[in-house]
């Protein structure tokens, strides 16, 4: 059984190259998320792929910043609207804390790419044509704009005009790059006229335009011999920029188009993201909730053109035990349900991996981390405690004093632990929040409450059991009392947070100090 990732880079070795260039690039059109950044994750995942079957193979990255700005991106003011039209590499940062808009939005995704464990080698485009990369494929593109046009128009319901060319000048008068038409040149000067008015030339070595998507596209592909490529499912469509760009490669440059990874969208929530409307979600914020290797588990446990929806609410936690689930499988602590789900769900931890770990990464349950930190805070001894006291710890971790762990199980706790704190802060709906009153709160309880109250005191008081136990324990009591469940766990709930819900009662309360909840439930200061 092979992974995807692992099929592409098996037939990318049969490839007559000595050296695979697998390619990534992304519009700088404000915030880089995880959806537009996938180009950045599967090209490094399948690059890793080739290295790891012997075959030398490279990433690289284009910054697509030399595209005018279309939309003004969330949450930028409407007075940026004054730059639409403009390369994002000719407008300024929006709050004066990077060199120009194309640092401010982009640094924050380099930033991240240490922590995914992804090496590569980083362009600028607009960088590229200021160097004069593209100045011989623009030159074939003038020469061949005939040839390119009929491409084009084999595509097109509207044929493009008999002096169309496949340049865009950026208009000296407006700066704006797609408002211009080139409609002739001689050697490297282009003539073009403005839809502002303005009408003049250009030398194509100024690097103060850009070739159409499409001839560029193709034309990058042959400056670093690029042999594969994922790009968002529009550009893999029927006649589309994938399509076209094969031809010109071909007909053209004379060179053959990169093996394609098509990927679906990932929507957030079900809503489709969006840098103009803030509807999105970054690889920083993934970070800062769970760890790097459950970004990749989330993009490589389906094919690429499978729908993916993000949910970073409630649903991330059902997600996350999913992912820490695969890893205990991985390493052997639990067992799958098949031969056939381990064999599976072993491929996608192993292309999830960043680094290889000789044993499981002491992650505790994220969820009853939410519990856990709720009552002890930052204080991870305590929350060691608390894990250990409701048989939250495999038999290995068990029998280890907080004082026993490595510094790498010390880590790894504090990082979970961090990562919860976020959750709770940014993520987690109201009826997940509490705290723990330090006063008894003013409560009207019936006699029946009182007493079950009192009865669970002794309980706690006398005997020492884990959460399976007092549960049962529990329910033996509000029978005796003849209490509804509802009605006495509302009194515990009640007395100890203030609210008539709250976390699984019987963990909750071992999670309390003891003597804390004796006395409470006794209704005493």
């Amino acid at each position: 059984m092979k992974h995807w990732i692992e099929r592409i880079a098996d037939e990318l070795k049969d490839w007559d190259v000595d050296n695979h260039v697998v390619a990534s690039g992304t519009s700088i059109s404000g915030s880089i998320h995880i959806g537009n950044s996938c180009d950045v994750f599967i090209a490094n995942a399948v690059s890793k792929a080739l290295i790891n079957k012997e075959s030398s193979s490279r990433t690289i990255w284009i910054a697509d910043d030399h595209d005018p700005l279309r939309k003004v991106p969330y949450p930028l003011p409407e007075s940026y609207e004054k730059y639409l039209g403009l390369p994002y590499s000719q407008i300024p940062c929006p709050e004066g804390c990077c060199e120009s808009f194309v640092e401010h939005f982009q640094k924050p995704f380099l930033d991240t790419l240490d922590d995914f464990g992804i090496e590569l080698e980083a362009y600028s485009g607009a960088k590229m044509y200021k160097d004069g990369l593209y100045n011989d494929y623009i030159r074939k593109s003038l020469e061949k704009a005939p040839e390119i046009r009929k491409i084009f128009n084999k595509y097109r319901e509207n044929p493009l005009k008999e002096d169309w060319l496949p340049y865009n000048p950026i208009c000296k008068d407006c700066g704006r790059v797609n408002t211009t038409y080139a409609y002739s040149y001689q050697e490297d000067e282009v003539s073009y006229r403005c839809t502002c008015g303005f009408d003049g030339t250009m030398d194509i070595k100024s690097g103060d335009g850009k070739l159409t998507w499409r001839v560029e596209w193709a034309a990058r592909w042959k400056i670093f011999n690029i042999t594969c490529e994922p790009f968002g499912k529009d550009h893999a469509a029927s006649g589309g920029s994938y399509d076209v760009s094969s031809i010109i490669s071909r007909e053209i440059f004379d060179y053959k188009a990169p093996y394609p990874v098509p990927y679906e969208w990932i929507t957030l929530k079900g809503d489709a993201m969006s840098k103009s409307q803030g509807v999105f979600f970054t690889p920083g914020e993934w970070l800062e909730i769970g760890p790097a290797e459950s970004l990749y588990y989330f993009l490589f446990r389906s094919k690429p053109m499978k729908h993916k929806d993000f949910n970073p609410e409630m649903p991330f936690l059902d997600f996350i035990e999913q992912f820490d689930r695969v890893e205990q499988i991985y390493f052997k602590e639990e067992q799958a349900a098949s031969e056939k789900e381990e064999k599976k769900l072993k491929k996608i931890y192993q292309v999830s991996q960043i680094q290889k770990h000789s044993q499981i990464p002491f992650r505790p349950s994220y969820r009853f981390l939410t519990v856990a930190y709720q009552i002890a805070g930052d204080d991870l001894e305590n929350i060691y405690q608390i894990l250990k006291r409701n048989s939250q710890l495999s038999d290995k971790m068990a029998i280890l004093s907080f004082e026993d762990l490595s510094d790498s199980q010390k880590d790894h706790l504090a990082e979970r632990v961090s990562q919860v704190k976020n959750w709770l802060d940014k993520y987690a709906p109201g009826f997940v929040k509490f705290q723990v009153q330090k006063k008894i709160p003013s409560v009207t309880l019936s006699p029946e409450q009182e007493s079950f109250l009192r009865d669970m005191a002794t309980l706690i008081e006398e005997k020492n059991l884990n959460p399976e136990e007092l549960h049962d324990q529990m329910y033996a009591l509000l029978r005796e009392h003849d209490l509804k469940p509802q009605k006495a766990f509302q009194a515990l709930y009640k007395v100890i947070i203030g609210k008539k819900m709250g976390p699984r009662a019987a963990s909750f309360i071992l999670s309390l100090d003891k003597d804390f909840v004796i006395k409470r439930l006794r209704m005493q200061e």
